[in-house]
């Protein structure tokens, strides 16, 4: 509900936000993905949107309506990844600006003890309030009793001697039992089951499948780097700290419903995508499973290959062998796909999108209209802060790709939503091909002209719109039509006034 206080960029890192347990590690890559599209780009817009005051009123018949900061309205969830994503990135952000950020969490009634530490850590790191200490009495209490119980150990004494078992019981002599065994060390989080009687290459397959495809997420190794960064920083300054938010084992993972076969399938399409050299016909027959999946499988395949992030250079491979499969795609698997893997690419460009980005939206949009219009198309114009540079894409596929029909649904699609400059060039770009209107759609679409024509009356491109309106589909406007359109007429102030006053003046009034 509070998306819509956000840009688009901002928006996305929200969205990473919110998005679990590994929602800081989703925000830095999806920060780094744009700054390396716009290296000026700063956070500090983002940090103000979520500083400034909201009114809440929770409960108006209990207690009073009160405001407070926005980031103090999200749950505990999205405060403590917002913490461990500033803390990776405040060394590139102002002092103050993460400092006003901290007062205001300070603000909330019900602070988290791990929210509380980590805002005292990032205070340390900006060299504020060294002082204050990172844990509570109790914990400080519980950590001193600790340590003289550790202090009367002999030589080798200590954390080794405690941690060796010998003052530990039970336990120690299950450790002991497992040793003796000669168990293996399994890593933390995987649970893999090894058939003993397999050979080796079947050993290996199954452990990698378990490990690396059922894993909580894959992270690229840039961000992995960065949150075992943050790990060893955390348990260095802050070791009273228990995180929140505990790892979820890999057995609890969605993976898990996916058939045998369909896991083995991602496996090696992911080791395609990682691969270099060129994909021949058996390559690509490894996208067959796509048509031996139902919707909530597709949705769990995308999200293990992290189609999002795919390099831009892989999309044309992946697009050609997508749409060589017989039979075609059923419409719900290819707007999962459509969305899984374009429309973050889309909502994050800030500059004209690349060859290869076109090329992909293109080749999918013709074979797949309908899918790409709601999975991707419809989205994007939903958004509020679309640029030029969505536009532009967007007219591209209006212009070659489209037919009547989708176009007209797209034209239907701009009635719901508030105009902006870029919007205007999509709708003029729609009119401009000429979809099979109707008079039902036409008034609809003259009631959201008048309705909206307030806010532009100094825009040009509202104006251009306004004329092709008069001179292309003159033949659907009526008397009524013609007085709403004149009095909108009146309002504009462009050099283009006389001109549209002109065009309307020379359609005849042969309708009632």
């Amino acid at each position: 509900m509070f998306l819509g206080r956000f840009d688009g960029r901002s928006t996305l890192l929200v969205r990473a936000l919110m998005s679990g347990a590994s929602g800081a590690r989703r925000a830095l890559g999806v920060f780094h993905r744009q700054q390396r599209a716009n290296p000026d780009m700063s956070l500090c817009d983002f940090i103000e949107t979520l500083c400034q005051d909201e009114i809440t009123c929770p409960a108006p018949e209990v207690r009073p309506v009160t405001v407070k900061p926005l980031v103090c309205q999200f749950p505990a969830l999205f405060k403590q990844n917002l913490l461990s994503f500033i803390y990776l990135v405040h060394s590139v952000l102002p002092p103050t600006t993460v400092l006003h950020l901290l007062k205001c969490l300070s603000q909330d009634p019900h602070p988290n003890p791990w929210i509380t530490a980590m805002t005292g850590q990032l205070k340390r790191s900006l060299g504020a309030n060294n002082e204050e200490p990172l844990c509570t009495p109790l914990c400080s209490q519980r950590l001193k009793e600790l340590s003289q119980r550790l202090g009367g150990f002999s030589e080798a004494g200590g954390w080794a001697k405690c941690l060796s078992g010998q003052t530990i019981g039970s336990e120690s002599q299950s450790a002991s039992g497992l040793s003796e065994q000669g168990t293996q060390r399994k890593r933390k989080g995987s649970f893999v089951t090894l058939d003993s009687e397999g050979d080796e290459e079947m050993r290996q397959q199954s452990k990698r499948i378990k490990i690396d495809i059922c894993g909580s997420e894959c992270v690229d190794a840039e961000e992995q780097d960065a949150n075992e960064e943050t790990s060893g920083r955390l348990e260095r300054d802050a070791p009273a700290q228990t995180p929140a938010v505990e790892l979820q084992p890999a057995a609890n993972s969605p993976c898990d419903s996916l058939p045998e076969h369909i896991k083995v399938s991602v496996l090696q399409i992911k080791e395609l995508l990682e691969c270099q050299t060129e994909w021949d016909q058996s390559s690509m027959d490894v996208f067959k499973v796509l048509n031996n999946c139902d919707p909530t499988q597709v949705e769990v395949l995308c999200s293990m290959l992290r189609l999002a992030d795919l390099p831009e250079q892989t999309l044309p491979k992946l697009c050609s062998s997508v749409l060589a499969l017989s039979p075609d795609l059923s419409y719900s698997t290819a707007a999962t796909l459509i969305k899984s893997l374009l429309l973050e690419k889309v909502l994050s460009l800030s500059e004209p999108a690349s060859r290869c980005l076109v090329t992909a939206v293109t080749s999918l949009c013709s074979h797949y209209p309908r899918p790409m219009c709601h999975a991707l198309i419809g989205p994007v114009l939903m958004e509020k802060n679309i640029g030029n540079q969505q536009a532009e894409l967007l007219n591209r596929l209006i212009e070659g790709c489209l037919d009547s029909h989708y176009r007209l649904l797209l034209l239907q699609m701009t009635f719901k939503i508030a105009w902006t400059e870029a919007v205007l060039s999509i709708i003029h770009s729609l009119l401009d091909s000429k979809p099979d209107l109707n008079e039902d759609v036409f008034a609809q679409f003259t009631e959201q002209l008048v309705s909206q024509s307030p806010q532009f009356i100094k825009s040009v491109k509202f104006a251009k719109m306004m004329l092709t309106v008069l001179t292309k589909y003159s033949s659907y406007v009526t008397a009524a039509h013609k007085h709403s359109l004149s009095s909108c007429l009146m309002l504009n102030e462009t050099f283009l006034k006389k001109s549209l006053q002109a065009a309307l003046k020379r359609i005849p009034q042969t309708k009632c």
